[in-house]
């Protein structure tokens, strides 16, 4: 049983997460709610959308800037097969 290194590492982790349960999200909310730092948030979501995990989307909103993220399909895929593969391993343990 293998996990995927770009879902597995736990702070991408918690972005795949939060971006499938709430959609698309400013970068500022997703900075909150996991209380990482922008350098490494920006950092981890580089490296998801360098593999296609994520959509970026930047626009100006009041004639502020404003980057928004949401999961691809590829992103979503990746994070259902990374949760599948925790259930099998947590199946795996009761027997």
């Amino acid at each position: 049983m293998e996990f995927d290194k770009l879902v597995h590492q736990s702070t991408r982790l918690q972005i795949f997460a939060y971006l499938y349960r709430h959609g698309r999200s400013s970068f500022t909310e997703v900075a909150d709610a996991l209380d990482v730092t922008e350098g490494n948030l920006s950092s981890h979501l580089q490296t998801m959308e360098d593999e296609e995990a994520v959509l970026v989307e930047k626009e100006f909103v009041d004639r502020k800037p404003q980057t928004t993220y949401e999961l691809t399909e590829e992103g979503e895929r990746l994070f259902e097969d990374h949760v599948e593969t925790l259930e099998a391993l947590i199946d795996g343990l009761e027997e």
